[in-house]
């Protein structure tokens, strides 16, 4: 496996990527849609996941999208102003366009930090309304400050007079059983008054209590046409609907109805749809790179973390497994980078092992035809 520039090429690319062509989409009966001219930014991004989308996440994804929007995981106020800002922020020239969620309920200690995220780059500052988990809760934040908008409006109105980026808010639909579209129309109202114009609406209510993070993922309901009913009643806001999209299908009759669509686990667990991105919904050039060439780039990565940062490659690895899935020999090539007792080898071992058991089930593959 190449490693020796391939970092390098991975992020010199970005300018060819860029380029916008005259026409995008599939053809469809011989007709080729012309590409809008007029695309939000948020048209296509990834959600911030607690754990999962740190700095080395982020750097994987971008080698296979160039435009689609990311997410830091959340940061809390008090981690950021009492912590290390290098530990939580620190960010690759190669993320960008790229967004730090913040979680509190302090306004002035929001404004704070979102001076310091925009001081590190960022180029959106994001509040936290939506995570359900009762750690969050305790710390007053997240899907529980649905309850207070006038509180939410104040965090939004002292980050926005703060800094010049982009202020956005990621919510439910509702809490607990409150289920009624007034609930979430009147906490979008209320906080887009104090100048917040981008909601990420996770489709489903947050249950705060006898649900766990993971339970309300999935036990709530989907309900879209809330989103879409959002989009009617607030035309001149952007809504970005998040929740249980799983297809490139599903993405594109979404954003027949509102301004962009946010994918989460799906994209993390099977990222490589996310190479006709840029082509099919973005304006950009397709993404001309294979599985081979962005594992070759994350191996660089890995090398110049290590000595920059003594990042083990383990740390980096987890984030990729996903890169060959459905493909033969997947399985082993993910249990070779995820095997524990390899941790000690440098990572160009580790890849050129993996590389030749996947090249083994493929020649399998091939034999068995």
């Amino acid at each position: 496996m190449r490693v020796a520039n391939d970092e390098r090429a991975a992020c010199e690319t970005i300018g060819v990527l860029n380029e916008k062509p005259a026409f995008y989409g599939e053809p469809a009966a011989g007709i080729i849609r012309p590409m809008p001219t007029d695309l939000s930014p948020w048209r296509l991004s990834v959600a911030p996941m607690l754990d999962w989308t740190d700095k080395h996440c982020r750097f994987f994804h971008r080698q296979l999208t160039q435009k689609t929007r990311l997410y830091t995981e959340m940061v809390t106020t008090g981690g950021l102003l009492h912590g290390s800002e290098r530990r939580h922020l620190r960010l690759d020239d190669c993320e960008h366009p790229v967004a730090l969620q913040l979680g509190g309920s302090e306004p002035q200690e929001l404004a704070r930090c979102a001076q310091i995220g925009a001081r590190w780059g960022y180029d959106e500052i994001n509040l936290n309304c939506g995570c359900p988990s009762e750690r969050v809760q305790r710390g007053a934040f997240g899907a529980c400050l649905m309850a207070e908008p006038t509180l939410v409006a104040d965090c939004v109105k002292a980050m926005v007079d703060a800094v010049d980026v982009p202020v956005t808010v990621k919510h439910r639909i509702g809490i607990d059983r409150e289920e009624s579209y007034a609930f979430v129309r009147d906490f979008v109202g209320a906080v887009a008054q104090a100048g917040c114009r981008v909601f990420i609406v996770h489709a489903r209510n947050a249950w705060l209590k006898g649900l766990s993070p993971k339970e309300n993922r999935e036990i709530p309901p989907l309900r879209y046409e809330l989103v879409y009913q959002l989009k009617r009643d607030f035309p001149q806001l952007s809504i970005v609907l998040n929740g249980g999209v799983t297809s490139d299908e599903q993405i594109a009759a979404h954003l027949q109805q509102v301004d962009g669509v946010m994918l989460g686990r799906e994209a993390y667990h099977h990222p490589w749809p996310m190479t006709g991105w840029d082509a099919r919904f973005l304006g950009g050039a397709p993404n001309p790179r294979t599985r081979a060439e962005v594992e070759a780039a994350m191996v660089a990565y890995m090398q110049r973390e290590a000595i920059e940062d003594g990042t083990p490659w383990s740390a980096i690895a987890r984030h990729m497994l996903g890169l060959h899935h459905g493909e033969r020999g997947a399985r082993l090539w993910r249990q070779i980078w995820s095997d524990h007792r390899r941790k000690p080898l440098p990572a160009a071992e580790v890849a050129a092992q993996a590389a030749a058991v996947l090249a083994e089930g493929q020649a399998q593959a091939l034999a068995s035809i």
